[in-house]
């Protein structure tokens, strides 16, 4: 009986994001990638039109009728266990991405700045594949039980090891990494992936994000786990417009659309018979990412799974 209680008390988390009506779409298939069992929106941009078509009628409800027409609501919900700030800065990421800028974001009944603090009771120290061990800095009771320990203050920056696909992409670069591996991470977010990519014994990572607070973040991070730049780069950049040469490993965790859009340019940057992971992807856009790997020459090595969330190793046929 207590069990049933237990659960019953846990709370879910509302995150409430406001943009103009003309992004709502967009938007509302990025919400859907933090949540892939499904986000609730209030668009009423055609009200009038849809009202009329379905009822024929011309009588609106007068608290409809003030409703904004300019601007929907995308209502997410974070289960218990999960970190609200990690998809918040997901979508914070994807929306400066795709570059919608117009938009506000409200967790629970508070503004994200409240959270900031708050989120660090969701997130503990988490041992992850075989070997490593993901501690937020402010930390200090765990025990490391022989892994390597990978220091992290996410900050508003995507990756903490929290969400399945950054946990995906850990676990299979863990798999591909050698000694000699040079890597590299489009939209590295908190740097979490080019970090663990040298802790797992990679010669070098470079580390790529188009928003600069990412790159500080991940900076940072890099330094707290005593890196410098001759080991870890990051730089500020879309996909591999600012990256010359080319790597063993290269890492995409991102979205589907931008990982379609990638997969033109990524063979130019990998050696031969190198590793291309690629993470982010939602279940129901297996099939248009699955076809634009053959358009472009790749053969799918492995397929991993979690919670609705797909990340592939591929290599250049």
């Amino acid at each position: 009986m207590g069990m049933t209680n237990a659960v019953s008390e846990d709370k879910w988390t509302e995150i409430k994001i406001s943009v103009n009506s003309n992004d709502i779409e967009i938007a509302g298939s990025i919400a859907n990638m933090v949540v892939p069992y499904g986000i609730y929106i209030e668009d009423y941009s055609s009200l009038e039109e849809e009202i009329l078509e379905i009822a024929h009628i011309d009588l609106i409800e007068e608290g409809l009728l003030e409703k904004s027409r300019s601007e929907g609501i995308i209502h997410v919900y974070i289960n218990p266990h999960e970190n609200p700030m990690e998809a918040v800065s997901f979508i914070k990421d994807r929306f400066d991405s795709v570059g919608i800028k117009d938009y506000k974001i409200d967790i629970a009944d508070c503004l994200t700045e409240d959270w900031q603090n708050n989120w660090k009771q969701y997130y503990h120290p988490m041992p992850i594949g075989k070997k490593l061990l993901i501690r937020p800095l402010w930390e200090n009771e765990f025990d490391a039980q022989g892994r390597k320990v990978l220091n992290i203050e996410p900050g508003l920056a995507f990756g903490t090891g929290s969400h399945p696909t950054t946990k995906l992409c850990l676990e299979t670069l863990e798999d591909y990494i050698k000694d000699d591996s040079t890597v590299l991470d489009i939209g590295c977010g908190s740097g979490i992936l080019s970090i663990a990519s040298v802790l797992l014994g990679a010669k070098s990572a470079l580390g790529v994000d188009i928003d600069s607070l990412a790159v500080k973040t991940a900076v940072k991070n890099a330094e707290e786990n005593n890196y410098d730049e001759s080991r870890i780069k990051f730089i500020k950049g879309d996909l591999s417009d600012k990256v010359s040469g080319k790597f063993s490993v290269v890492v995409a965790n991102i979205v589907a659309d931008i990982i379609i859009r990638f997969n033109s340019l990524v063979g130019d940057f990998i050696e031969d018979g190198g590793i291309y992971i690629t993470g982010g992807i939602i279940e129901n856009r297996e099939e248009d990412v699955l076809s634009s790997f053959a358009e472009n020459g790749f053969e799918v090595l492995e397929r991993r799974e979690e919670s609705g969330w797909l990340v592939f190793a591929l290599t250049k046929k």
